[in-house]
């Protein structure tokens, strides 16, 4: 609880351990981040005015370091601008000073429910993910024995990227519901069913294993394909504290390319530096996935994914493009950068791996205009 006055503090703070709760106080924005990040309380109440940096550039700092921190802030009568400015920053709620018994408690309990609603979601997607893990283990004792268990591991290798875009749909649904914005649950549940149209179409493959996989050139926006895995991964990513960042191309001309191909190997890639970034044990470094696009004037475009994490020794950078061979133990199926490779040599592009063990991995994807290039 953060409030530049000792006497709201104290009798705040009796109200609240009256309530059943653990109270830690502050008087201002550094001693408040200073102890938020010692003792991690899962409710945090700060006024919004205070001398310095004000409660909202405190709400937007803990909002950054724990997405999942509900804050409630502290109003005077006149301050319903920056209660609302407060909401748009993820605010859980705000009260209005002078605080009622009531109020707070009310205010209390909504975001505790939203804690428990934050908890039953993360417990669903992790059900969801060992699930897909489970029967892509199975899965892969076939495909190592017979051509058509080659097609099927890809599929389930798919399937465990749309259970990551399914698990960012969750995400954003689940801001929807904190903030109560139909915007956030609109694209949310358009998220969700776009990936059940991907299981559909993964589905399909299966029917026609047999047959080449063709390129679907579309003319596009070339940043479009990072937009989306940024918008599916973000929440997932911030669960496991990696930060994901992106450059993309300013004013951007169409590119013929085929999207959806293009979205596999950026999704492939970036959930193999999720995974890198979660094997790396030292909580000194920042995990970190950058994700840049970038003009190839008068060729092409080029997508890099940069990640911070364990990297790869040398002999198995040799063995990446191998059919099944994958670096991730019994939770790889080894199609994931066959596939990558297949999709881009597709597009008569290229692919460069650059990897130090410890340090991290970079992954260059380039492609041809075909506007530019002959490709005959």
């Amino acid at each position: 609880m953060v409030d530049d006055e000792e006497g709201i503090r104290n009798v705040l703070g009796i109200a609240l351990m009256d309530l059943g709760h653990p109270v830690y106080t502050a008087a201002g924005y550094e001693d408040a981040l200073s102890l938020f990040r010692r003792e991690t309380p899962g409710i945090v109440l700060t006024d919004i005015k205070m001398p310095g940096r004000d409660g909202i550039d405190l709400l937007k700092t803990i909002k950054q370091e724990s997405p999942d921190t509900e804050v409630i802030m502290i109003t005077g009568h006149g301050e319903l601008d920056l209660a609302i400015k407060s909401l748009k920053s993820a605010a859980s709620d705000f009260i209005t000073k002078p605080i009622q018994d009531n109020a707070l408690e009310i205010a209390l309990r909504r975001a505790e429910e939203k804690i428990a609603l934050k908890r039953q979601l993360r417990a669903y997607t992790e059900g969801l993910e060992q699930l897909v893990e489970e029967k892509s283990r199975e899965l892969i004792v076939s495909e190592r024995m017979t051509a058509i268990g080659q097609t099927v591991a890809g599929l389930s290798h798919s399937i465990k990227n749309i259970a990551g875009g399914l698990k960012g749909g969750a995400f954003v649904l689940e801001k929807g519901i904190e903030l109560a914005d139909m915007a956030y649950l609109n694209r949310g549940w358009e998220m969700v069913k776009g990936n059940v149209d991907r299981i559909t179409r993964l589905s399909m493959d299966l029917l026609n294993y047999a047959k080449t996989i063709e390129l679907n050139y579309q003319m596009c926006d070339p940043n479009q394909p990072v937009i989306d895995i940024v918008s599916l991964l973000q929440g997932q990513a911030a669960d496991k504290d990696i930060q994901i960042r992106t450059t993309l191309i300013p004013d951007p001309k169409p590119l013929e390319f085929d999207p959806e191909g293009i979205h596999q190997c950026l999704m492939n890639l970036v959930v193999n530096g999720m995974d890198a970034c979660d094997a790396v044990v030292d909580s000194r470094t920042e995990k970190s996935i950058n994700i840049d696009v970038t003009d190839l004037a008068d060729w092409g475009v080029a997508y890099r994914v940069c990640d911070n994490g364990c990297g790869m020794k040398e002999d198995t950078q040799k063995r990446l493009f191998q059919g099944f061979f994958t670096t991730k133990g019994t939770r790889g199926t080894g199609i994931g950068f066959m596939m990558t490779r297949n999709i881009i040599e597709k597009h008569r592009g290229d692919i460069d791996v650059k990897t130090v063990e410890g340090v991290g991995t970079t992954v260059t994807l380039k492609i041809p205009d075909p506007a530019l290039i002959d490709l005959s």
